[in-house]
């Protein structure tokens, strides 16, 4: 298998804004956000979909998913949702979108293809990370 951009970042081969990794999975930000706090949540095994992981890994993508839903949660306040999307598309890496949202047109909003505000995500992984 061809390594992914994930993978990559992992190696440390593309930088990455990180907020939180482990020895198994890696939190970062999108650098293609559709919110603002838009992070993706990565098993450090490389395998092209969620449910292709093995229990161990897949319960530890998921517990480092609650914890980042919780540190924004606690970040953005009660005005929002805390909102995962599991999709597939566009690398073959397992990974889970968490992002904030305030309404239902936030959780269904395309990601910004724009140049990525180094700056910007870098001040909100500042504020995510833990």
């Amino acid at each position: 298998m061809e390594l992914s951009i994930f993978t990559r970042i992992i190696r440390g081969e593309i930088p990455s804004h990180k907020i939180y990794e482990d020895d198994n999975t890696l939190a970062f930000m999108n650098i293609h956000p559709s919110q603002p706090g838009h992070v993706l949540v990565v098993p450090k095994k490389q395998v092209a979909y969620v449910h292709e992981l093995e229990q161990a890994d897949y319960q530890a993508l998921m517990a480092t998913v609650q914890k980042v839903a919780k540190r924004q949660a606690e970040v953005f306040g009660s005005d929002y949702k805390i909102c995962l999307k599991v999709m597939g598309f566009d690398v073959a890496h397992a990974h889970v979108h968490v992002l904030p949202c305030k309404t239902s047109a936030d959780f269904a909003a395309t990601e910004d293809m724009s140049e990525p505000d180094h700056e910007a995500l870098a001040a909100m992984a500042a504020k995510l990370a833990f």
